[in-house]
């Protein structure tokens, strides 16, 4: 593990880091039982019921929660509908298309949003001033593309082609695809783009990127990728191409490394914002908030199947090493 100067100098380079504007604190729970409508993916929906615990809501105590996923973008107006419909307190939406299926379905009921770019894709007004119903976390961080091919290239030494893996029809991913094009330009790379749009695609997709033979992939954030990520982990592995993505799901899936923002703690953020309104405040008048801590992590057994030699100098840098 890195001394804490040496993350300190790390992160300030790839995009910088400062502590969490609050202190999640537990807190105990407002009087009576409440209902929390959740459209997420496993994961997201796991981590966010540990941060309403650690804040004293307790399901079949004094909290219930109904939860969908949010990785059939064809059923999210279904989804969302359905959620509405039970009358929760609040609604917690990850992913832009979610939560613009749910903004459609309720103007009046609170919705907690994890997205990206929440302001470009007009979900709120402003971070600062949300109004409406809907406040939250932003997990926009589409300047950290051009870092990720620099440390996937620290991995996998220097390369000339580079796949990229990304859901067109996700508006985050289509943004964070342009900033990932201008790096790739930048660094003289050609860019190989590989479009999947839902499951059914990924086979043909890494069929594709076989036959493209780059030399390292980036797989660009969106639900699809999330849920799918040990299946993309697979594919790689048996393609032995080093890949990077920015959410921690994939190396702990057995992909090879991650580094963005530390989606977890935005997750537990997020359950803050729902004890809040609880509590009475007005999603309109709550500030959404953006991601300040990144993590790198690596998984050290899957370099070693690729036949790659992490640095020790990013190895005592990560945040965290799967071995």
């Amino acid at each position: 593990m890195a001394s804490h100067i040496e993350r300190r100098k790390f992160l300030a380079t790839l995009g910088g880091a400062a502590a969490w504007p609050f202190a999640v604190r537990a807190q105990q729970p407002a009087p009576g039982k409440w209902r929390l409508g959740l459209l997420a993916q496993t994961r997201r929906q796991d981590v966010l019921r540990q941060g309403l615990r650690e804040l004293g809501y307790l399901e079949g105590n004094n909290l219930v929660i109904d939860a969908r996923p949010n990785d059939r973008p064809d059923r999210l107006e279904t989804f969302a509908a359905e959620l509405v419909g039970l009358k929760p307190h609040a609604i917690v939406a990850v992913g832009t298309q979610a939560v613009q299926a749910v903004q459609q379905a309720t103007k009046s009921i609170p919705i907690v949003l994890f997205a990206s770019d929440p302001v470009g894709n007009h979900l709120v007004a402003s971070l600062a001033h949300p109004g409406g119903n809907t406040t939250g976390v932003s997990a926009f961080s589409p300047e950290l593309s051009g870092k990720r091919i620099e440390i996937l290239r620290n991995v996998a030494g220097e390369f000339s082609s580079l796949a990229v893996l990304w859901q067109p029809d996700d508006p985050p991913a289509a943004i964070a695809f342009k900033e990932t094009q201008n790096a790739a330009r930048a660094m003289r790379l050609q860019l190989m783009a590989v479009e999947v749009r839902d499951v059914n695609d990924l086979a043909q997709a890494f069929e594709t990127i076989a036959k493209m033979r780059p030399k390292g992939l980036v797989i660009l954030t969106g639900p699809l990728m999330s849920v799918e990520a040990a299946r993309i982990a697979e594919f790689t592995l048996g393609l032995k191409l080093p890949s990077i993505y920015a959410d921690r799901f994939f190396p702990d899936a057995g992909g090879l490394m991650s580094y963005g923002p530390n989606f977890d703690a935005l997750t537990k953020r997020a359950a803050v914002h729902v004890d809040r309104i609880f509590k009475g405040e007005k999603p309109a008048d709550l500030p959404v908030e953006q991601p300040t801590k990144f993590e790198l992590v690596i998984n050290l057994k899957t370099a070693k199947a690729l036949g790659l030699t992490v640095p020790p100098t990013l190895l005592a840098l990560a945040d965290e090493v799967i071995e």
